[in-house]
Parts: structure tokens; C-alpha cells; sequence
């Protein structure tokens, strides 16, 4: 999450935010936090079609699960929106497991049907070449209405 937005969300300002961050840095280890580059910054920019000339002056602070719950600020809005966020965190990820044991049912499935239907076809591919093999098309008797002169 940008900081941009987490600081909107806690009803901060940026510089506020980034701060804190600055501040409590031993609470922000590389995998809680890190800054965008020039080159993420622009691209975020193009992205979300701002200009140039407003926005941020210094490179944004981008906040990975763990370091958007890693709050420094202290405000009653700070403490719901990091409640808020752990709640949302978590209901993703049961969705997310619940959809990952819903792709093992189904592609366990689909194994399971694909070597059923392979058998099936074997089997049925086996007395077509049995049928067409035993058959002696010329000798067969033929069917329908049959008059004197046919056999």
C-alpha cells in the first residue's frame, strides 16, 4: 500500500506518516516498508494519470502487509483503521485458501475424469478396430425390405 493512501485512510497527513516511519525505523524492517524509486514513482504517476507539477516531493513509502500494521500513530482513527485493515487481511486470505482447496477439488477431478473418459475411449476405440476387423463388409446381409432379387 502506498503511503500516500495510508495516510488518507489514518486522516494524516503524508509527512506525517512518512515521519513516524522515519522515526520508529527499527519498527520497519526492508520487508515491512521500502521506498518507491524515481522510476516507480513515475510509473505509478502514468498510471493514475496525475501531473507533474503537484503531488509528492519526496519519493513515497510503499508498506507491505505487515508494516501497514506496523502503526506508529497513535490516534483513535489510526488504531480502527489498522483493526479494519488486520479483518480485511484476513477474510483475503480465507477467500484466498478456500479458492486454492476449490482448484485442488476440481483439477483432482479433472484427473479423475480425464483417465475415466481415456478408458472409456480405449475401450470404445477397441471394439470399433474389433467390429471393423471381424466384419467382412461384402458378406453381410443386408437390411431393410429385400425383394427376389436381392440377397
Amino acid at each position: 500500500m502506498i503511503g500516500n493512501d495510508l495516510a488518507e485512510m489514518y486522516g494524516v497527513q503524508t509527512k506525517v506518516l512518512n515521519q513516524a516511519v522515519k522515526r520508529n525505523i527499527k519498527r520497519f524492517p526492508p520487508d515491512f516498508v521500502f521506498q518507491l524509486s524515481k522510476d516507480d514513482m513515475e510509473s505509478l504517476r502514468s498510471q493514475i494519470v496525475t501531473s507533474k507539477r503537484g503531488g509528492n516531493r519526496y519519493l513515497s513509502f510503499a508498506f507491505t502487509e505487515q508494516g501497514v500494521l506496523s502503526s506508529v500513530l497513535q490516534s483513535d482513527r489510526a488504531i480502527e483503521v489498522n483493526i479494519a485493515i488486520m479483518r480485511t487481511f484476513v477474510l483475503i486470505r480465507e477467500h484466498a485458501m478456500r479458492y486454492k482447496d476449490l482448484q485442488e477439488k476440481l483439477e483432482k477431478l479433472e484427473k479423475q475424469n480425464d483417465k475415466n473418459f481415456k478408458e472409456i475411449y480405449s475401450a470404445l476405440n477397441l471394439l470399433i478396430e474389433d467390429r471393423m476387423q471381424n466384419a467382412n463388409l461384402d458378406k453381410r446381409e443386408r437390411i431393410g425390405f429385400k425383394t427376389k432379387t436381392s440377397k
